[in-house]
């Protein structure tokens, strides 16, 4: 075919770049087809290693002039660039003069019943057939389909003898189709570094900027991993993307991943994108909006019955992501949308598809680190690349970490389980029945919690459990099945999956739920070890936040490396612009708690309040706390000119935008009554005077329970200071982040009420900034001067005074 020829052997004739993929994956991409169908999960280890037990098996059998594991690789040359396709063939034997390609492929479902081979199954055949046809100077070849059963090792065969010249003519049209991404990729990356080469940091670098800039390059530069606490108003989304794209475009990294806990501040990311393309900069970047958010259907089910999108999906997809890559550069959610509606796919696989061509891709977490749902495209089993990761908000990762990498099995999910598959699975059912008796015995001896040494053989059963449901769900593939059943189905396999990851950072414990339920839990106490597998599949790593602190111990949470960098960047406000106050005279302490420390509180509020009409944000540990003091406080201190508003448990998302618009209007005063640790407590920008002033009430402890007690005891038995891994350090972060809603740019004012007699004590006051060295101590005597002598020294913009 014009412009492109297959080099035989290793050897390129010309000096261009080299691209390699894989056999399977180049088919896998150009010649997917049919229906998106997510009913079932992705294969699990126990089925790939089933197969591989039964490929070695199979190919025992063929007799000795059968060679195994044929590694194969042919090279294709471009004008602008050279594919190296390369990969092993299952098997190759000669039978009756034609020599045979056999590919293996071990399946759950009847093969019996088959009538012909998986299209990208026998693609994959024919690439080694033409592969080693040419290499042998062949003029046919026979191509052999082998499916073989997981469980029963039934084999049905397919073969067909092809010609050379009809593989060639096949073969080239398959690597041009390829070329035609390469090409533009290509391209577009030569046109995006040069864009790069003159490209400035977009603002008057801001007082500790600069510091934060340099340090996130060379920690790019030299492939190291850099943790920053940066205070609010540095702009650490500009400083870290900055120095991080300039690295891309000299050649020291490739995909950015700028991972965030919520959406708020991926839209900040977004936005300093922009900035940067504004400034001359040409950069292709994806944001990965949750599936539920960017789903056209009322339901969320991903298969051709169900959802229209899925019907034909992967017959339509990659011209839509092709299309989509080649014409725009920034992929925001609704221009996902807009796309996937023009060619009927659905928009969540399409823009899974799309993050492979980008340069930067956007997202939660756990599209990185999650096991369960990690982008497998970039994360997947032997998969990785020059991949620098920019993680925001990085004291969120630790308890994001533990629970992407903990799992649990309910007794009486597999009961209920058990019941409704009696009559349809009965191995299932006896397989469940065994799980059930276990689980029971486990649980006669547990009382509140019970720490075990291990799963036991509860492992066995499960897989077994698993290995059943997989069965049933390959011969009955149209069967819905209940909400109930296929979220145990995706437990256990969950299950499975993390009992593979568990070491040392582990413990394994049994418990009788404050819900009525019995649980057996896999728990990730310290889940650096499982973070770093995801992150050494990239080149570096820059973990920011404004709440780092102490540094040492998100350290040991977050990465297992000995050569990571750290550094503090002061902050760039001025200590005259806010007031922090540390009342010494009330307590949060449960034992404290009651009718005298509440109404202390909320006269705190009421005097805080009263010396200047504004927005204030009032924090609490729990809320029943928060009920009892607004309570009191509606009792004792409402006024007709101060607005009151409270947070409560089941905020749906336009009552949380509602409750954020408050602070918009232009009333006398607003008094938000807020829960520390809560979705208004980080990561929303209140600037000016929509907010002028934070009381944060008492410490922010966890509540005790089974797994802060857990934390507790294994940090101790670590040689740490298991209260401060448990319970201070996740509380004063908590403290921290709220108390950072107050002074957000140069140009704010406000105040800090700190409503526990222990943020005094050496243990919290340690926690806290540098910059918050001129706190001041006060009591319900004294705070009213101390609040008026403050407001007195800032100018009056909008006469607030009372």
């Amino acid at each position: 075919m014009e412009g492109s020829r297959p080099v035989k052997g290793g050897k390129l004739e010309m000096d261009n770049p080299v691209t390699r993929i894989s056999v399977r994956n180049l088919v896998e991409f150009i010649l997917q087809s049919g229906d998106l169908d997510n009913r079932r999960g992705t294969i699990d280890k126990d089925a790939m290693l089933k197969g591989s037990r039964l490929h070695r098996k199979l190919q025992k059998q063929m007799g000795g002039d059968y060679r195994a594991e044929v590694a194969l690789r042919m090279n294709c040359s471009y004008e602008d660039l050279d594919i190296r396709l390369e990969g092993r063939a299952d098997g190759i034997f000669t039978e009756d003069e034609v020599v045979w390609i056999d590919e293996i492929k071990g399946i759950y479902g009847n093969v019996e019943q088959m009538e012909e081979p998986v299209k990208v199954h026998k693609a994959q055949a024919m690439c080694y057939g033409y592969i080693y046809g040419v290499q042998e100077g062949l003029s046919k070849i026979g191509i052999q389909m082998t499916y073989a059963n997981l469980e029963t090792e039934v084999v049905k065969r397919f073969r067909e003898v092809i010609s050379i010249e009809e593989l060639k003519e096949w073969y080239q049209k398959l690597l041009d189709e390829y070329h035609k991404w390469l090409s533009y990729q290509k391209k577009w990356k030569e046109e995006r570094n040069h864009s790069l080469q003159s490209l400035e940091f977009p603002f008057f670098y801001r007082e500790g900027q600069r510091k934060m800039v340099s340090s996130v390059y060379h920690a790019i530069g030299a492939s190291r991993q850099i943790f920053i606490q940066a205070p609010t108003g540095v702009g650490k989304t500009m400083s870290t993307i900055f120095p991080a794209v300039r690295a891309v475009g000299e050649g020291k990294g490739e995909t950015i991943f700028y991972l965030t806990a919520k959406t708020i501040t991926r839209t900040v990311a977004q936005e300093a994108f922009e900035v940067l393309r504004e400034k001359g900069m040409k950069y292709k970047v994806v944001t990965i909006t949750a599936k539920e958010k960017l789903c056209f259907m009322d339901e969320t089910k991903c298969d051709p019955v169900h959802c229209p999108y899925a019907r034909g999906h992967f017959d339509r997809v990659n011209d839509a992501v092709y299309e989509l890559w080649t014409t725009k550069s920034r992929y925001d959610r609704e221009t996902i949308r807009e796309q996937a509606e023009k060619w009927q796919v659905c928009p969540f696989e399409m823009c899974l598809d799309l993050s492979l061509w980008v340069d930067a891709v956007i997202c939660d977490y756990n599209y990185v680190f999650d096991p369960t749902v990690h982008l497998k495209r970039f994360f997947g089993e032997g998969a990785g690349g020059d991949y620098v990761f920019l993680i925001d908000e990085a004291h969120n990762l630790a308890e994001r970490g533990r629970e992407m990498y903990s799992a649990s099995i309910c007794r009486e999910d597999a009961v209920r389980v058990r019941k409704v598959m009696k009559e349809r699975a009965p191995r299932l059912y006896r397989s469940l029945g065994k799980l059930d008796k276990q689980l029971k015995e486990l649980q006669v001896d547990c009382g509140n919690y019970l720490v075990l040494p291990g799963t036991g053989s509860i492992t066995m059963t499960i897989l077994k459990v698993q290995g059943e449901f997989d069965a049933f769900l390959e011969a009955h593939k149209d069967v819905e099945l209940e909400d109930e059943v296929r979220k145990f189905y995706f437990d256990i396999r969950n299950f499975l999956n993390i009992a593979e990851l568990i070491d040392e950072n582990y413990v394994v414990y049994a418990e009788n739920g404050e819900d009525g339920l019995f649980r057996l839990k896999l728990f990730c106490v310290n889940p650096a070890v499982n973070l770093g597998e995801y992150l050494k599949k990239g080149r570096s790593a820059v973990f920011f936040s404004a709440t780092l602190l102490p540094m040492s111990y998100y350290r040991k949470l977050l990465s297992n490396r000995q050569d990571d960098y750290g550094i503090y960047v002061e902050s760039p406000f001025s200590q005259k612009n806010r007031c922090i106050l540390n009342a010494g005279d009330v307590s949060s302490l449960y034992s404290r708690r009651g009718y005298e420390e509440y109404h202390k509180i909320a006269e705190y509020i009421a005097k805080t309040v009263w010396q200047r009409k504004g927005n204030y944000m009032v924090f609490f540990p729990s809320y029943k706390m928060l009920e009892e003091v607004y309570a009191v406080y509606e009792e004792e201190f409402s006024v007709n000119w101060v607005k009151c508003i409270c947070q409560n448990s089941s905020m749906k998302e336009q009552e949380r935008e509602e409750f954020l618009q408050e602070f918009e209007q232009n009333q006398e005063s607003l008094v938000a009554f807020c829960i520390m640790g809560g979705i208004f407590s980080e990561g929303i920008d209140l600037l000016g005077e929509k907010l002028i002033g934070a009381i944060l009430v008492g410490t922010g402890l966890p509540q005790l329970g089974n797994e802060r007690e857990i934390l507790r005891s294994f940090y101790t038995e670590n040689g740490e200071n298991g209260f401060d891994y448990a319970y201070r350090y996740p509380g004063m972060n908590k403290v921290l982040q709220a108390a950072g809603r107050v002074i957000r740019t140069r140009e704010d004012h406000g105040v800090i009420l700190l409503l526990d007699e222990r943020f005094r004590q050496r243990e919290y006051s340690n926690l806290f900034p540098v910059e918050w060295n001129d706190r001041k101590t006060c009591t319900l005597s004294n705070v009213e001067a101390q609040l008026q002598k403050f407001w007195e020294s800032i100018p009056d913009k909008i006469s607030h005074k009372l």
